[in-house]
């Protein structure tokens, strides 16, 4: 249903920033500001990616929103301190992608990691009875090693993921599947080097950004005004506005990062870890 007020966006930009780690949470809040983007009519969409990436679902879900936007409008993708993995994947739902000279990018591979508390568990006296209805229903339990093969089983899970990346970073970037495996292997790399592998089209600042997609899009680089989509906030963020900025919880970021560690634990992550 179009926005009654639809004729004042289409002169406008969209910003829409995603930030952090993938999730659930990054997933549903995107996709319902991509729904708003594409409902107001808007010409032109900036998308800011700070992230190490995260899960591969999510990303793909982001990947796919943005991918079918591209018919309606004209979407360029600004990589700002770090866009790695999950965060490149997304990218390339963009027709254009600009990121800074020191920006960290690639990091394209797949990781899963399991915990393996045996030898601790042994130490206390701990330990499990499982009744299962298949062999592998336990695989990654934290309280044994893996078998040859369940490590077989998974390689080939990690596997097909990884193709996946490569195949969609391939078509994205108008590159051959072959090009893009020979820098595919996990390593992370500076805007400057990414630009010369043709992951991404230009060197500069969210705001050269801006003006790019401005011009890509029939518009006044001087005059288009820029609106970022984002949740609506609650009434006391929006009477204390950088209450939270002043005032940050110091173990806030920690916390945020060990709950996403164990909702992920054993999961595929198109993730950077340094």
């Amino acid at each position: 249903m179009p926005w009654p007020l639809s004729r004042g966006y289409r002169r406008q930009i969209a910003r829409l920033e995603i930030t952090g780690a993938i999730a659930g949470s990054t997933r549903r809040r995107v996709l319902k500001a991509l729904k708003t983007i594409e409902e107001r009519g808007y010409p032109a969409l900036l998308v800011r990616i700070d992230s190490p990436g995260g899960t591969v679902g999510d990303s793909q879900e982001i990947y796919a929103a943005l991918k079918r936007l591209q018919s309606k409008m004209k979407i360029v993708a600004s990589f700002g301190n770090i866009s790695a993995s999950g965060g490149v994947y997304i990218g390339m739902g963009a027709q254009h992608i600009m990121a800074n000279p020191g920006t960290i990018t690639g990091s394209i591979g797949v990781i899963l990691r399991g915990n393996n508390l045996q030898r601790l568990l042994d130490k206390v006296g701990v330990s499990f009875k499982v009744i299962k209805s298949g062999p592998y229903k336990d695989i990654l339990a934290f309280d044994r090693d893996l078998t040859e093969e369940e490590i077989r089983i998974l390689q080939d899970l990690i596997d097909t993921s990884y193709q996946q990346f490569v195949q969609t970073v391939a078509e994205g970037r108008n590159l051959d599947v072959e090009t893009v495996r020979s820098f595919a292997d996990g390593r992370v790399f500076t805007g400057e080097q990414a630009l010369a592998l043709g992951l991404v089209d230009r060197l500069g600042t969210e705001e050269d950004a801006r003006r790019w997609l401005a011009e890509l899009a029939g518009l006044d680089p001087d005059k288009t005004k820029v609106q970022t989509i984002e949740e609506p906030k609650s009434p006391l963020a929006r009477l204390f506005p950088r209450q939270q900025e002043r005032f940050p919880f110091p173990w806030q970021a920690g916390l945020d990062w060990l709950e996403f560690e164990m909702a992920t634990n054993g999961l595929p992550l198109w993730l950077y870890r340094p």
